[in-house]
């Protein structure tokens, strides 16, 4: 009869080194689940960003398409002209953006009267190159009969 150590029965000696091997891979899937949220949190405050960012530009062109409109509406000139000598302007507003405001008028006859189209286009971007992550662009644009 073999005598036994009451210490170290055969089943016990047969798992050694198990938990250390739970335990790396338990380290390893939580190390891989915390860089994923960080990587989802940056994405995250990047969207959050170009929103607020997308939604200047368009108020900065808002602004720049009503300026337009203004300038033709109250010019003194008989018949109307765009605002503009070069029939562009461009402008730096608050916030780094570059509002372009361009405008064309054109002459149309209608049953015996003449009338004026004025088409008014208004583009703020930042500054940058598009595709870039600080890059935004808007473009607004308006048609005016007079």
């Amino acid at each position: 009869m073999k005598m036994m150590h009451w210490l170290t029965p055969p089943q016990q000696t047969r798992q050694r080194g198990f938990a250390a091997v739970a335990a790396v891979f338990l380290v390893v899937i939580l190390a891989a689940l915390g860089a994923f949220m960080v990587t989802f949190s940056n994405t995250q405050q990047i969207n959050a960003a170009q929103d607020v960012q997308g939604t200047r530009a368009y108020w900065a062109a808002r602004s720049g398409l009503e300026w337009g409109i203004g300038s033709v509406v109250a010019s003194p000139m008989v018949p109307p002209a765009c605002p503009t000598s070069p029939t562009q302007l461009t402008t730096v507003f608050d916030g780094g953006f570059t509002v372009t405001v361009t405008c064309v008028r054109t002459i149309f006859f209608e049953a015996a009267a003449i009338r004026f189209l004025f088409r008014i286009e208004a583009l703020a971007r930042t500054a940058g190159s598009p595709g870039s992550v600080g890059y935004v662009e808007r473009s607004l644009s308006v048609v005016l009969e007079l």
